[in-house]
């Protein structure tokens, strides 16, 4: 029997969004299932793995799909795909000198480290990071400066982590791509919105399974035919490191299918959850709560605490982790006071618990 007390762990209410320190997401039953199915049968791995991509990209209406075991994997394996070009000798020998067309252009403010930096995964997939514009900016121009004949793509990461002031767009990345004949990827991690950058002209978007589509653990690369062909070559090289398990190449493709029918909370339904539980706060002495929506412009809604009293937001932050079960939120603007909580995980009965954890904590 599966419980927390069977391995001493303690349980945890899930404040801070779709987080890998804490397993993401949760999973259907229909998920569940379809892994079960998985796990309890054999399939050719190879027929598995572009049967299922191509039935994704029917309902994604692109080109091809092609699961893989995260989006961090589906980074480092489209920047090996577009270095080596379906090269079956770049497959097995990936950091070969061979091929020197190897720089990965990519926005200074986008360099970012969401669990270990964008940079860790170019490298991996054997390229060199080359950063455009500045920590604060980055414009078409900018992309443009340095472009060289070793340039082998540019990588645009749409993400709540990377610097949104004066940044490019996603289109503007497209225009530079283009121009000189380059691959653009971009990794759209945690973006709810499964057809825009494809339809925007990126020629790679990867997605994490377990965010917004809030699969098992996989992640999903999509975009053109042969690129995505040269994706699925890796598996028999540095992807071998990466793979995934039939149970969740299943469980995710049906997690896909779901959320196109069913989608996710949206952010008025959020808003209306989040007005009750902001009240209760702002009743307990030194808090003081409001509703923000996330900063990278998602619908996405969340309840941004600021800690007046005489404890510091660091300390409200620890105290919360510290009991059974342990509160996680979010931290990033802790040191300005804040601390956000966000609900997209969180029931009525976890809510209440929040509330009530922070009255001990105040008091």
């Amino acid at each position: 029997m599966i419980s927390y007390e069977k391995f001493g762990l303690k349980e945890v209410i899930n404040a801070s969004g779709r987080m890998t320190i804490l397993g993401v997401s949760k999973v259907s039953e229909r998920v569940m299932e379809a892994q079960r199915f998985g796990g309890e049968h054999f399939f050719e791995m190879s027929e598995l793995s572009s049967q299922t991509g191509r039935y994704l990209a029917k309902l994604l209406a692109v080109e091809d799909a092609q699961i893989v075991s995260s989006a961090s994997a589906g980074i480092a394996q489209s920047v090996a795909a577009l270095i080596g070009k379906g090269d079956v000798y770049h497959t097995y020998h990936p950091y070969s000198d061979r091929f020197n067309k190897r720089e990965i252009v990519i926005p200074k403010g986008h360099n970012v480290d969401y669990g270990t930096p964008v940079e860790v995964m170019i490298t991996l997939g054997g390229g060199e990071v080359v950063e455009a514009g500045y920590a604060n900016m980055c414009s078409a121009e900018h992309i443009e400066q340095v472009i060289t004949e070793k340039t082998a793509a540019i990588l645009y990461i749409k993400s709540h982590h990377t610097v949104q002031k004066s940044m490019l767009s996603v289109e503007e990345a497209v225009a530079v791509a283009q121009k000189h004949q380059l691959p653009l990827i971009v990794d759209a991690a945690a973006e709810e919105d499964l057809f825009t950058y494809v339809k925007a002209g990126a020629d790679l978007v990867i997605y994490s399974g377990a965010k917004a589509i809030e699969g098992p653990s996989a992640g999903l690369v999509v975009g053109k035919q042969q690129m995505i062909d040269w994706v699925r070559m890796q598996s028999k090289g540095i992807g071998r490191a990466m793979k995934i398990g039939k149970d969740n190449i299943l469980g995710f493709t049906q997690a896909v299918e779901d959320y196109l029918k069913q989608g996710s909370e949206n952010g008025e339904a959020m808003k209306e959850r989040l007005i009750p539980f902001v009240a209760a706060i702002n009743r307990i002495e030194g808090l003081s709560a409001t509703v923000v929506q996330d900063g990278a412009g998602r619908d996405i809604y969340r309840g941004s605490v600021m800690v007046q009293g005489e404890k510091t937001a660091r300390q409200v932050i620890e105290e919360l982790k510290a009991e059974n079960p342990a509160v996680y939120t979010r931290e990033y603007q802790a040191n300005v006071g804040i601390i956000e909580f966000d609900i997209r995980s969180v029931n009525q009965k976890e809510m209440e618990k929040i509330i009530q954890r922070l009255q001990a904590i105040m008091a």
